[in-house]
C-alpha cells in the first residue's frame, strides 16, 4: 500500500484496492501511470506469485511425504 500511496500518489483507500486486487489475482484496478509506479507493480506481483507458489509447496509437501510414504515410494539411492 505504501509503494502505491508514495509512487502513484493514490489515497491510501484506493491503494487497499489496488493491492487488495492484486493479491487476489484480479490484476489492477487503475491505470498506473508513472515509470517508478510501473516498476513496484510489476516486483510486487511478481514477489507475491512467488510468494504464493512457496506458501502452496510448504502446505502440500506433507500430504506428498505421505502419500510417498503409503505406496512405500523409496529414492533411487536407498537401494
Amino acid at each position: 500500500m505504501v509503494g502505491y500511496h508514495v509512487l502513484e500518489r493514490m489515497s491510501w483507500l484506493d491503494a487497499f484496492h489496488q493491492a487488495a486486487l492484486l493479491l487476489s489475482g484480479v490484476g489492477s484496478a487503475t491505470e498506473i501511470t508513472s515509470p517508478g509506479g510501473k516498476l513496484f507493480d510489476g516486483i510486487y506481483a511478481l514477489f507475491c506469485g512467488v510468494i504464493l507458489l512457496a506458501a502452496t509447496g510448504l502446505m502440500f509437501a506433507p500430504v506428498l511425504h505421505r502419500l510417498l510414504h503409503r505406496f512405500h515410494i523409496e529414492d533411487a539411492g536407498d537401494r
